[in-house]
């Protein structure tokens, strides 16, 4: 034993003896053979510089790393005395890469891929990733269904040590799914689960919605959906056991077969809360739509949990944890027990504004329903938010909560809000078959000096209507939300033009109108305006002016009107409103609805005495979770009438007709005629009452990707107005045309498609409409446009 130890050591001293023989130190580094790469990557590589004292270990290790930088196909180490010589030989770089064939995946998409990879025009070229690419992109056919796809690459040498690498894809078709099988239902019918999937077998639809071809992402879905209509009708111990997707040999046919085992069905035993209970259990307990003898539902247990959730939240237990855990019995029934953790009560300590560059804080702030100092509500904050967004002076609002550090119940709120413009000069032309053509010249300011005030000078001038406008509003002229405008116009009226009367109007006016808040959504308004008009009818054509007998029918009843009231007319208007909006949006809505109500009336002392009342809403149900397909129901009444003995101002009437009202008639031709007179048809002058409504079924836009500014629609359209009391002629008759009364079998209906686009001059809305029950003297109009509104 001692003689070994002896000769162990002596071999270990001659071996550092040896080594030390070989190593020496490095007076200078040579490299050889580079054509691409430059010097300074070889040294960056290569861990031995002039002055090391190398040997071969040190040697072999620093060849090992230089060879693990991918530059180079081989190293090789030479010495020459004290000097290091490194022969490389460098891999090829990549010239050109050229892809051919490819169509469901853009080139562009192709090439970013190549690059994530390591792969892209410039880089060393490395064989192993260029298989991998290969294989990736194998991968993302099949999960497209396209079973057939087949990827070929050539290398290309060139000169210079470079390649060329030619990809040539064949994509192949997308594998049609030719049958759906489902095993072990025996609950719910084939059809029944196979409808939850969004996997279809080819239908007349499938060239569109693609339904019939397969991808193992929708099939995963499917399956989920599958899984949830289980869990949601009490089958608690369903599963899924298998799932096969079986190809044919020409990898152009897909068949699914499901394996399922149902389960029994489970109802619920009972509800319980556990846990810190700060708030009565009563109080929980509301919030949990699941009850003693009701079918479980996974969804609506976690509907539950969110509700507890946001009711903690609400009393200021902002990182509340509810977690529902059924517990399964033996006879079928499950108890639910809610275990919640509300943690501390939480404050705000403060509210921080960033981003309003133009606009005070006081703009932003005074929106907010939560405080500083305030216990925390998570329902305050997300009507803040609502509330700071709906200003429409900031296009992006965001509200975020940040733990005070050194606290466990405190928070800072940091809204950021992106400033959007407020204040535009626009000038415009357009077009509508009422109006004609249409030019526009305004000037508004909704954020006037970043005080929240509303500023606006428009001029309007059309075949119809020619109206200057200025208009104010102090959105916050209390505290309390209070509201406070003024507004001021001249307006000239030709509704000969757009076919409601042969008369037109002149008016000056202006008033003041003050908004009271009841809630988020619903608002109170009161004007007071006063108006100066002037009625002048277009032409008599009388044969004998002094005999008014010789005046055609329509002018008669005007200058009926004009004898018994005269020409010009100063009146006072109070109106009053009442506003509910609680759609999701203001163009293209999608859920939600908005109502409002108007009465105006005009005052002791005013020239004319009557009144008008208008109610008007619409709704929107969307059909689908994505909200691309809504139906929509919209209606309007109005009454009008005059008070005392006077009689009402026929020009204050409703229209009906139209692209706004009752689409496929022409606009403002329906409602009671009049006479006017040897060789001119009857023509509609309005009615003081007014019914219409539409039926809607929104749809998206075919054929397009982005569908945002375009709205396409089915509707159906009724509608008609009324007069309960028919104008008498120059000598005290009724008109001969003129029916008078409401009846609701006069009703007009038709049917259509509307589309509506918003382009970047403004909304246009196309309708082709079918008159459904015309009646002698209507007229109707298939193809109606306007531009400036939408449906």
């Amino acid at each position: 034993m001692k003689h070994t130890l002896i000769l162990f050591l002596i071999a270990l001293l001659w071996s550092a003896q040896a080594q030390a023989n070989t190593s020496f130190t490095v007076s200078d580094v040579r490299v050889e053979g580079l054509q691409q790469v430059d010097p300074g990557t070889v040294f960056r590589n290569f861990p031995v510089v002039t002055g090391d004292r190398v040997d071969e270990v040190g040697l072999a290790a620093a060849t090992r790393q230089l060879f693990r930088s991918g530059f180079f196909e081989d190293v090789q180490i030479l010495r020459e005395g004290d000097v290091l010589v490194l022969q490389l030989r460098e891999r090829p770089a990549v010239a050109i890469i050229r892809i051919s064939g490819n169509k469901a995946i853009k080139e562009a998409d192709l090439r970013e891929g190549l690059r994530q990879s390591g792969l892209q025009e410039g880089d060393v070229f490395r064989r192993a990733t260029l298989d991998q690419i290969e294989l990736d992109l194998m991968r993302v056919y099949s999960s497209q269904g396209r079973y057939g796809a087949d990827i070929q690459t050539e290398v290309e040498p060139l000169s210079g040590n470079r390649v060329a690498l030619n990809i040539t894809i064949r994509e192949g078709q997308i594998a049609s799914i030719q049958h759906i099988n489902i095993v072990g239902n025996s609950v719910f019918s084939d059809d029944e689960l196979t409808d939850l999937f969004s996997l279809k077998l080819p239908n007349f639809f499938s060239f569109y919605t693609k339904s019939d071809q397969y991808s193992r992402e929708k099939l995963s879905g499917d399956l989920e959906r599958l899984r949830s209509h289980y869990l949601d009708r009490g089958y608690i111990n369903f599963s899924i056991d298998s799932a096969q997707v079986s190809i044919t040999p020409d990898k152009k046919d897909v068949y699914i077969t499901v394996d399922i085992t149902e389960g029994e069905q489970f109802r619920v035993r009972d509800v319980s809360m556990v846990g810190t209970l700060v708030l009565p259990e009563t109080e929980l307990q509301q919030k949990v739509s699941l009850g003693q003898g009701d079918v479980f539902s996974r969804r609506e247990m976690t509907e539950s949990q969110e509700r507890l959730v946001k009711l903690l939240g609400d009393q200021g237990y902002m990182f509340a944890n509810v977690s529902p855990i059924p517990e399964l019995n033996d006879d079928n029934t499950v108890s639910i027990r809610y275990f919640v953790e509300p943690g501390k009560q939480t404050y705000v300590r403060r509210i921080n504004i960033r981003g309003n560059t133009r606009s005070t804080d006081e703009v932003v702030r005074r929106e907010l329903e939560q405080m500083e100092a305030g216990v925390v509500s998570t329902s305050a904050i997300e009507r803040s938010k609502t509330r700071i967004e709906r200003t429409g002076h900031f296009r992006n609002v965001n509200i975020e909560t940040r733990p005070v550090p050194g606290t466990d119940d405190q928070v800072d709120l940091d809204i950021s809000v992106e400033e959007q413009q407020s204040g535009q000069l626009s000038a415009s032309i357009g077009f509508s078959q009422s109006d004609g053509i249409i030019v526009q010249l305004g000037v508004s300011q909704d954020n006037f000096l970043g005080s929240g005030k509303s500023v606006a000078f428009n001029i309007s001038n059309s075949s119809t209507l020619t109206e200057y406008s200025f208009n104010y509003l102090d959105p916050y002229f209390t505290v309390d939300g209070v509201s406070r405008g003024f507004n001021f116009y001249y307006r000239e009226e030709d509704f000969d033009e757009d076919d409601r009367g042969d008369y037109n109007t002149d008016g000056i006016g202006g008033g003041v109108t003050f908004g009271y808040p009841i809630d988020d959504f619903q608002r109170l308004s009161f004007s007071g305006d006063v108006e100066f008009l002037r009625l002048k009818p277009n032409s008599f054509l009388c044969t004998d002016p002094n005999d008014r007998s010789t005046c055609p029918e329509t002018n008669n009843v005007i200058q009926t009107f004009l004898d018994d009231n005269g020409d010009e007319y100063l009146n006072w208007k109070l109106t009053a409103g009442w506003s509910d909006n609680r759609l999701n949006r203001g163009f293209f809505p999608t859920k939600g609805y908005q109502q409002g109500a108007t009465l105006e009336v005009s005052l002791p002392g005013s020239d004319l005495s009557y009144y008008r009342a208008q109610y008007n809403n619409r709704a929107y149900f969307p059909l689908n979770r994505d909200e691309t397909w809504v139906a929509a129901l919209r209606g309007r009444v109005g009454y009008a009438d005059a008070y005392g003995n006077n009689d009402y101002p026929f020009f204050k009437n409703y229209y009906a007709g139209g692209l706004s009202s009752i689409r496929g008639f022409e606009a403002n031709t329906l409602g009671p005629r009049y006479e006017r007179g040897a060789g001119r048809e009857p023509r509609s002058m309005g009615g003081n009452v007014l019914v219409a409504g539409s039926a809607e079924l929104i749809f998206p836009m075919p054929f397009l990707k982005d569908k945002s500014a375009w709205r396409t629609l089915m509707f159906m359209d009724a509608g008609n107005v009324y007069t309960t009391n028919c104008l008498k002629n120059n000598v005290g008759t009724s008109n001969s045309s003129c029916v008078d009364g409401v009846d609701l079998s006069d009703l007009r209906y038709s049917v259509g498609v509307g589309l509506s686009w918003l382009t970047p001059v403004g909304p246009l809305s196309i309708s082709l409409g079918k008159a459904l029950n015309t009646k002698p003297g209507d007229e109707t109009e298939v193809f109606q446009f306007a531009l400036g509104q939408t449906f």
